[in-house]
């Protein structure tokens, strides 16, 4: 063959075979096309700015931490993007301590490390703002640290088989809020889980609102909210079945259990349905309370066997 023909075809193949890589890596930064084979290098292009990264459909054994800027995360087909069995600085697949991000359709599973408190997502700063996304078969679905100025808000997302109280650290729970300004929690479905409680939160201010918490298949659960550190605002609106096999079943919502911190006399409870699992017979309190302050807690729903409140 001639040679400047073989050099050609050479430098032609040469040419393509980025192209080629690059059209298969998996996180496209919206604004720029940019494609980039791992998540990190897509988090580190957008930096201080605001940017959104699309994840291909499939299974991801990756992670990245976010230490600045506003990123949205958002999966090319809700429920079809999947981060795997991958975390960051031994966190969380998603570690963020930037300004502000979004999560949109994403699937977390399988995160575990050696302290207990694998979690999906591990917020350490910032805004948070979630929807349609999955959290299941891991330690934690959500972890934060505090951020009192920071908001965190849940809608439309499932939280499956989370949670365990095998690590001397304590509890893990299906979602665990730091001392949050507020945190709002909408639409959104809390199941099968495996210890601790299925919403833990030191948040100044709640809006718990239409949820479904089943824990008719939990393992060793205890609270299905647990407003640590009193919280005011609103819970309503949600389905609530109590399980047979539970660490802690003497309430189902418990209020300032650790302390005050927050005050709870502007903290209404209402329109929830609250009952045991089908054919279980026990006593347990719909709304326990620590703080002393006068919560209102107005109609209810609640099955046989369960009080409306009580002092403790």
């Amino acid at each position: 063959m001639n040679p400047r023909r073989i050099l050609l075809i050479a430098l032609a193949a040469a040419a393509a075979a980025p192209s080629f890589a690059q059209s298969d890596a998996p996180y496209t930064v919206v604004e720029s096309g940019r494609r980039f084979a791992r998540l990190q290098e897509a988090v580190d292009s957008i930096g201080d700015g605001i940017g959104t990264i699309r994840v291909a459909r499939g299974t991801w054994a990756d992670c990245a931490v976010q230490t600045a800027g506003s990123v949205t995360y958002q999966a090319a087909e809700p429920g079809a993007s999947t981060f795997a069995n991958t975390a960051c600085e031994g966190k969380a697949a998603l570690v963020l301590r930037g300004r502000a991000a979004r999560i949109d359709g994403l699937v977390f599973t399988g995160l575990s490390v050696s302290d207990g408190n694998g979690a999906g997502i591990r917020l350490e700063k910032g805004n948070l703002a979630v929807s349609q996304a999955w959290f299941r078969d891991s330690q934690q679905g959500i972890l934060t640290a505090a951020d009192p100025s920071g908001t965190i808000a849940i809608d439309k997302s499932t939280f499956t088989r989370l949670g365990t109280c095998a690590f001397s650290a304590g509890c893990a729970h299906s979602l665990y809020v730091g001392d949050y300004g507020a945190l709002t929690v909408t639409r959104s479905r809390f199941e099968q889980g495996r210890g601790g409680h299925y919403v833990k939160t030191r948040s100044a201010k709640v809006a718990i609102l239409n949820n479904s918490f089943d824990d008719s298949a939990g393992s060793g659960t205890n609270y299905m909210i647990d407003l640590s550190n009193g919280s005011s605002g609103r819970i309503a609106g949600n389905w609530m079945v109590q399980g047979r096999n539970k660490e802690n079943y003497s309430a189902f919502i418990a209020n300032a259990a650790e302390g005050k911190w927050h005050p709870a006399d502007e903290l209404v409870v209402e329109g929830n349905d609250a009952r045991f699992v089908p054919g279980l017979s026990r006593r347990s309190v719909f709304v326990a309370d620590w703080s002393g302050d006068p919560i209102r807690i107005g109609e209810n729903a609640l099955g046989a066997g369960l009080v409306r409140t009580e002092k403790r």
